[in-house]
């Protein structure tokens, strides 16, 4: 069984196409600059031939078009017929309360999914134009949802809601939903294989460390709390967003700096966190040698954002009375050897004993703490593809 998943962005589409039979990749790429002048199709097939395609790509279903000719073609395509594509996974951003798991996209669940697109105004649209596109190119196939939100939704009452006046719950949704729920599943089951026991039996932090960065507690299989809420801003600090800051500094810098809802909102989304702090960069790995070289600025803001990751995780051991493995993954958690060390240190104390030979590598599946710690440390590059290929199998199926 083949399987198409599309990411489908605002001006960008990440694709992969999987054989099921043995969960392998096809073929992957990326299409960028959509609707903006230089864009372009990144692909790679599954003997490692990479290819550029620079086209005018005016729409998403004019991307889409050109993936699928790629896709076919007899110099490096991996497809005689478009018909062993039997179905398409979409990653959705936000599934608001309507979604609790993957799900067979029909006309009534884009209509729940445009309902609740003003709680992710940056990606929902762009998901949902992905799944009509699709519809249209290939209309017999049939279409999966898997959300970042879903696998949060387990959260109690006193984790999602806010100490605001209730209506604005009611009315209007507001609440904590967290993201990155389909990298913090993937990670706590595979965690709990590494291990030897039973997902039900332990209680994890997972640790997704990117651009954008969130922690979820799961314990026993499943989410008491994660560190993202209504929106990806809340949290951790992270590439350009702040995360976690008193609300009221909001209206002081709006009313001393003249600024407008949207220019404040633009400010807190794209120019904060590690690029705001340290003035380098939004990439971690230039902030390392910014500060490697001396800047202040930029020893600070690693500082911060390992102080920040910190707080969580013992945050969310005390929600869940105890933790046995904490799992670092995604860009930062999975090659920052530094990060992870610095995150770590000081935590001996709820028994993690970090292997400094184990954790000297990037990128890898292995367990970094020491044989006798009582808290086992892991790193594992998450797959959050793959888990959206295996949830359209088995929804499909």
């Amino acid at each position: 069984m083949k399987i198409l998943v599309i990411n489908s962005g605002s001006s960008s589409l990440k694709y992969q196409l999987f054989n099921m039979e043995t969960e392998s990749v096809l073929a992957k790429g990326l299409i960028q600059r959509i609707g903006i002048s230089g864009s372009f199709l990144e692909y790679e097939n599954n003997e490692g031939e990479e290819v550029l395609i620079e086209k005018d790509i005016a729409t998403h279903k004019v991307g889409i078009e050109l993936l699928l000719e790629t896709l076919l073609s007899s110099e490096h395509g991996v497809l005689k017929d478009i018909d062993e594509v039997e179905a398409i996974g979409h990653r959705i951003v936000h599934g608001g309360e309507a979604f609790a798991e993957s799900t067979v996209i029909d006309e009534s669940v884009i209509k729940e999914l445009e309902e609740v697109a003003d709680l992710a105004p940056l990606h929902n649209p762009p998901n949902i134009m992905g799944i009509k596109v699709c519809k249209e190119l290939m209309p017999t196939k049939p279409q999966v949802g898997v959300f970042d939100t879903a696998f949060h939704q387990t959260m109690p009452e006193k984790a999602y809601i806010y100490a605001l006046p209730y209506e604005y719950y009611k009315k209007y949704g507001v609440r904590r939903y967290g993201f990155h729920g389909t990298s913090h599943g993937y990670v706590a089951q595979r965690a709990a294989k590494m291990l030897e026991k039973d997902l039900s039996e332990l209680k994890i932090v997972t640790c997704h460390l990117g651009n954008g960065a969130s922690l979820a507690a799961v314990k026993n299989g499943e989410v008491v709390d994660t560190s993202m809420g209504l929106t990806p801003l809340e949290g951790l600090v992270m590439g350009t967003r702040c995360g976690d800051i008193d609300p009221a500094i909001i209206p002081f810098i709006m009313e001393k700096e003249d600024l407008s809802a949207a220019e404040i909102d633009n400010i807190l989304n794209k120019k904060s966190g590690l690029l705001g702090i340290s003035g380098v960069s939004s990439d971690s790995r230039d902030v390392e040698n910014a500060a490697e070289s001396g800047n202040h600025q930029a020893e600070v803001a690693l500082e911060i954002f390992n102080y920040r990751v910190k707080k969580y995780i013992g945050a969310y051991t005390a929600a869940m009375g105890g933790v046995d493995a904490i799992v670092f993954t995604a860009g930062i958690g999975e090659n920052a050897i530094e990060t992870r060390a610095g995150i770590l240190n000081g935590l001996e104390y709820l028994g993690v004993e970090l292997d400094e030979e184990a954790n000297d590598m990037r990128g890898k599946e292995k367990v970094i703490s020491k044989s006798d710690s009582k808290v086992k440390a892991l790193v594992i590059p998450t797959n959050e593809e793959l888990v959206i290929a295996r949830d359209t199998k088995d929804l499909v199926n």
